[in-house]
C-alpha cells in the first residue's frame, strides 16, 4: 500500500528543542498524531499525555544478526505500559513512534485493527523484518469504524516515510512517465526495473543469478539482503536462475543490480533503456534539459 499522492503538510513540533529528541507530528486537518522519540528518552517522555492514550506504536532499531533495521508493531490501551514492558524485554529498539488520535477517539478494537493492518502491510512489502512473534487477524468493526480506520491508516502511511520509516511501502504499480523501464542483463539473466521515489524497483518476473562472485561474498549488506529475499520468497529458484515473485523496491540502482548479477556493480551503468542508453546517460541528459 502506498501513501496517497495528494499533496499535504505536516507540523513537526520539536518539544524539547533537540531535533533528534521528542517530536510531535501532526497532519493538517487530520486526527492522527505521532509521538517520535529515541529509547533513551522514555523516562522523560512517559508523562506525555499521548502515551496515556489508546494507540498503535512502532519500535525500530538495528538488526542483531546483520545489516538493516528490525521492526515491531504493537498496540496499547494505553501505550505507555506496553513501552515500559518493552524497555525491559526487548533489546533491539532504539526509537519509538506512537500514533494516537487527537481527542483520544481510538478504542481497543480500533488499534487492534491498525496493528493487524500494519503487520500485514509490512509482511507484504518484505522490506524490513518483523520482530513480532504473532500475526493477529483484524477484529470485527462496524462498517463506519472500518472506513474511519482506513482513513486513519492512510494518514499514518503518509506520515511515516517523512519520519524515515519505509517498511510498509510496496513498489509503485507502474513506472512514472518520467521513469522509463530499464533492463539489466548479463550472465544469462535479464531483469527489468525503473526509478521511483522510494528507490529502484525491480519488476516481478525479473531474473537474478544463482551463483555469486567471490567479491559479492565480501559485501555483507548485499549478502544479508540476498539471504532475506530468498528466505521471504521474493526470490525463488526457476531453472538455472532465480526469479522475482513480486515487484521489489531496492534502496538504489546498484543495490538492485548487485543482486541481479551477483557481484559488485555500478547500477548507473548496468541498467539501460531499450536504446542501450545507461541510467547515467539518461540522468545526465535529463539534468541538462
Amino acid at each position: 500500500m502506498n501513501s496517497m499522492s495528494t499533496p499535504f503538510s505536516l507540523r513537526i513540533f520539536v518539544a524539547d528543542g533537540d531535533p533528534d529528541g521528542l517530536r510531535i507530528v501532526e497532519r493538517f486537518n487530520a486526527s492522527a498524531r505521532a509521538v517520535v522519540f529515541p529509547r533513551a528518552l522514555l523516562p522523560q517522555v512517559k508523562a506525555r499525555p499521548e502515551l496515556q492514550q489508546t494507540g498503535v506504536y512502532l519500535l525500530l532499531g538495528p538488526r542483531p544478526d546483520g545489516e538493516g533495521e528490525l521492526l515491531y508493531v504493537g498496540e496499547g490501551d494505553p501505550i505507555l505500559p506496553r513501552l515500559q514492558d518493552h524497555q525491559s524485554k526487548k533489546d533491539f529498539w532504539t526509537r519509538a513512534i506512537g500514533f494516537v488520535a487527537v481527542g483520544g477517539l481510538l478504542n481497543k478494537a480500533h488499534v487492534q485493527f491498525l496493528e493487524a493492518r500494519l503487520i500485514a502491510l509490512a509482511r507484504a512489502a518484505k522490506r524490513v523484518p518483523l520482530d513480532n512473534g504473532n500475526f493477529p487477524g483484524e477484529p470485527t468493526l462496524s462498517e463506519a469504524d472500518r472506513a474511519d480506520m482506513e482513513v486513519f491508516l492512510a494518514h499514518m502511511l503518509g506520515m511515516l516515510p517523512v519520519l524515515g520509516v519505509h517498511a510498509f511501502e510496496s513498489a509503485p504499480a507502474v513506472a512514472a512517465k518520467a521513469s522509463p523501464v530499464l533492463n539489466c542483463k548479463g550472465k544469462g539473466v535479464l531483469a527489468s526495473g525503473y526509478e521511483a521515489s522510494q528507490g529502484f524497483v525491480v519488476k516481478a518476473g525479473s531474473q537474478a543469478v544463482k551463483a555469486v562472485t567471490p567479491s559479492f561474498t565480501q559485501m555483507a549488506a548485499a549478502c544479508e539482503l540476498r539471504a532475506d529475499l530468498l528466505k521471504n520468497g521474493v526470490l525463488v529458484e526457476d531453472g538455472d536462475a532465480l526469479r522475482f515473485t513480486q515487484d521489489y523496491v531496492f534502496s538504489a540502482p546498484s543495490s538492485a543490480s548487485d543482486i541481479v548479477l551477483g557481484g559488485c556493480t555500478n547500477g548507473r551503468l548496468t541498467w539501460r533503456d531499450a536504446q542501450g542508453r545507461t541510467l547515467k546517460e539518461l540522468q545526465t541528459a535529463e539534468a541538462g534539459s
